[in-house]
């Protein structure tokens, strides 16, 4: 049987950590054990932070819209009430665009409600 030698696969493999590392403050970036727990709780920031930015976009949509419905004399609740009673399935994202960049778009859309 011929003689394996291993080095390769666990060479690239710690390179491949420090490679991602790379930037991260003292021992973090440059011995093998710290550089995997950092990586370790990095990716769990980057996961949770995935998350958090649907909710922050969420929220500054509704500034939005709420920021245009009261120069229209309405309040971000009663335009989302009368936005459902009224069978307009419109998301808050394309809302706020309209609010933010199309205002006659904007209002032709709060004189359907009314």
């Amino acid at each position: 049987m011929t003689r394996v030698k291993r080095g390769v696969g666990a060479l690239k493999r710690r390179r491949s950590v420090l490679k991602q590392t790379k930037g991260f403050r003292w021992q973090r970036s440059k011995k093998e054990r710290a550089a995997k727990e950092a990586l370790l709780h990095a990716y769990t920031h980057s996961f949770q932070d995935r998350r958090k930015k649907k909710r922050v976009m969420r929220k500054g949509w509704n500034v939005k819209i709420s920021a245009a419905a009261k120069t229209s004399g309405t309040s971000y609740s009663k335009l989302m009430g009368a936005l459902r009673k009224a069978d307009i399935k419109i998301d808050r994202k394309i809302l706020s665009t309209l609010a933010e960049h199309h205002p006659k778009a904007f209002d032709a859309v709060l004189a359907q409600v009314k």
